[in-house]
Parts: C-alpha cells; structure tokens; sequence
C-alpha cells in the first residue's frame, strides 16, 4: 500500500513543479511579445516636460551594461523608466525579468535568484534556474531593492562584483551576463547607516542614480497623464466612447498635491469611470472634491504631543494604526493596508514585528 501512496505524492510534486515552470515560460512569453510589438519612448507621458532630465539621463546610460539605481517616491513611474533603460539598450533582444523584492519570503529569496539544485531542500524535486540564469544576455530589475535581507544583499554584490552564480544545494560556478536595474523608494544611505543594507553593496548600484520626480513637482504633464489614463482604463472599462474632462476639472487636479503620485492619479480616473458606467453616453467626466482626499491623507497621521514631535516609530505606528482600521485589519490585497500605505505586505508585517505591534484581526 506504502508504494501506490508514495507514487502519488511524487506525481503530485511533479504536477506543482510543472505549473510553476508553465508560469515561468507565460511570464517570459509576455515579455517576449511586448519586445516583437516594439517598445518606444513615445510611451512615456512626459518625457519631453517633467521628465525630460530623467529621459536625458536615460539617453546617456541605456546604451551602456553599468548598473543603474532609480530613487524616488512610491508610484512615480520606476518600473517603467526600467523598462525603457533595457528596450533601448543593446540587450533589448534578451530577457527583462522583473523581481519585487519585498514580494519573496526570506526563506525562498536566493532560490528565487539564484535557483536551487534537485533536493537542495525539502520540495525540490528538480533543478530550477533562478532569476539572473533566466535573464541571460539580458537585464535583472530588483524592484524594492531595500528590502532584500543581508545574505542575499552578499550573493547579489557577488554577481555584481564576479558575474557568477551558484545555485542553492550547488557547488558549481555559473557565469552570468546580466545588467541591474534596481530601484527603491527608501533612503539607503539611512539604510546603510543603521546597519539594514550593506555599504559596499550601495556603493556597486549607486553607479548611477535617477531619481524620479514626485507628481507635484511635474503638475504640467497632468494633462497628457488624464487623457492617456482616459483612453487606457475606458478601453479597458468598455467605456465608449471616453469621457471628456473640462479644463476647470484639470485644473482642480493640477492644485492637488498627489501624495500617490502618477499611481494615484490612475486609481481616481478609473474610479470615476466606474462610477459613471451606465449612464449617459457623452457626459463629462468629474472627480469627487480634492479636498476631501486631502483631509484624508492629512487625518491619517497622529497629531505630535504637546511640547515635543513624535519620534520616528510612533509616527510610523500611528499611520499603521489608522490604515489597518480604515481597511478592518486587512493586511494584504486590494483595499488592504499595505495597498493603503503602498508598501508591499510582508514589508509591512516586517515593520509591524520591529515596531512591537499585533495584528488582532485575521488577514
């Protein structure tokens, strides 16, 4: 009887291997076909306004493998400079594998990287491949690069500093031909100095910096940003034909000061075009009053004591506190707090143990 049992459960293991490869091989497909389709700067909204430093520094630094560092507040547009640092390089015919660091638990994060050997641990059946072999010939962007913990801060100096590789389990080196890309939204010179990223490391990627500028500091673009995001989410909303926006409702949104960034901005415009589904055809499009999104974002922090500011944690721990009672303890997906707060979730249980507090309600 033990025979037939143990035969299933190495099916079973083999079947779960066999979907993670097929997502593997989808993910690559859809970046394959985005590289057949074409990839133009023309895509970038304001890339000749309030984005024409960062296009120029993009400009000097694409045709170039020196590693690059994008730096600027959450939803500014990162991923999307990545992606036009690696489709107007000469390695635009490889691969472009994307890995949000905070999104990968500690426990998984080198095999994730740097791929394991068949029984290096419990589950691998087989050999994987990491994310730097699959970017050969290409380009690895480390999304929230602050978050990687220590040990895998040294595998990824090692990479930067030998161009190799060894999988978890394995003892052979393997070369690898890759450009970084990594971008943060955190201080890693702070980082740095308390001890949470490694100095030398810093050094490697900080070869050149772009810091992306806030919405607020680039208001001329949100023009062309509304009526990119119309077109975008009515096409897919099914909204036909797109809404127009009056001048005075752009100018409303220009006062605005976009804590979210362009991220924010996108989110509103979809909102208001799901809520104005079904009714009449050809009618403006209008946002709800800016001003209650501002006491929104001003209310969710604690007011300072009386005679003396709130140190750094308590500030943190008040923010914490009325995103996860705005969202009833949810943590993670869509209306969560870390959605709330735009970090990623394991960041914000990670923020939540340092800090000392309990999640009490189910996520």
């Amino acid at each position: 009887m033990r025979e037939p049992f143990s035969i299933a459960i190495s099916n079973a293991l083999r079947y779960e291997e066999v979907v993670k490869l097929k997502e593997i091989v989808d993910v690559e497909n859809r970046e394959l076909s985005r590289e057949l389709r074409g990839f133009s700067v023309s895509e970038i909204v304001g890339a000749d306004f309030g984005l024409r430093d960062v296009m120029e520094m993009v400009r000097q630094v694409a045709p170039l493998d020196s590693p690059v560092i994008l730096l600027g507040e959450t939803g500014t547009g990162k991923e999307l400079i990545a992606n036009t640092i690696h489709y107007t390089s000469s390695r635009r015919s490889g691969p472009l594998i994307k890995v949000n660091c905070g999104a990968i638990p500690e426990n998984l994060i080198d095999s994730e990287l740097f791929g394991h050997e068949r029984g290096a641990f419990t589950g691998a059946i087989t050999q994987k491949k990491g994310r730097f072999e699959r970017a050969d010939a290409g380009t690895v962007f480390l999304d929230e690069v602050g978050e990687l913990p220590l040990q895998a801060q040294l595998r990824l100096l090692r990479v930067l500093q030998e161009k190799e590789i060894e999988r978890v389990g394995g003892t052979k080196t393997i070369p690898v031909d890759v450009r970084v890309i990594a971008a943060t939204h955190r201080d890693l010179a702070e980082l740095v100095r308390t001890g949470m990223f490694r100095e030398d490391l810093w050094f490697r990627l900080n070869v050149f910096p772009i810091t992306l500028p806030p919405l607020r500091q680039r208001k001329e673009d949100i023009p062309a940003l509304v009526n990119h995001f119309l077109e975008k989410k009515s096409k897919d909303l099914k909204v036909y034909p797109p809404p127009t926006v009056s001048i005075e409702e752009v100018e409303r949104l220009k006062a605005y000061s976009w804590p979210g960034n362009i991220r924010e901005l996108e989110n509103l415009i979809e909102r208001e075009l799901i809520r104005m589904r079904g009714k009449k055809r050809g009618e403006r499009l209008t946002f709800e009053p800016l001003e209650v999104l501002e006491r929104s974002n001003a209310s969710s922090l604690e007011p300072e004591r009386e005679g003396n500011l709130l140190t750094l944690d308590e500030a943190m721990s008040g923010q914490i506190r009325q995103a996860l009672q705005r969202c009833n303890g949810k943590v993670s997906g869509p209306r969560g707090a870390a959605q709330l707060l735009g970090i990623n979730p394991n960041t914000l249980r990670s923020r939540m143990r340092k800090l000392g507090m309990t999640l009490k309600v189910s996520c």
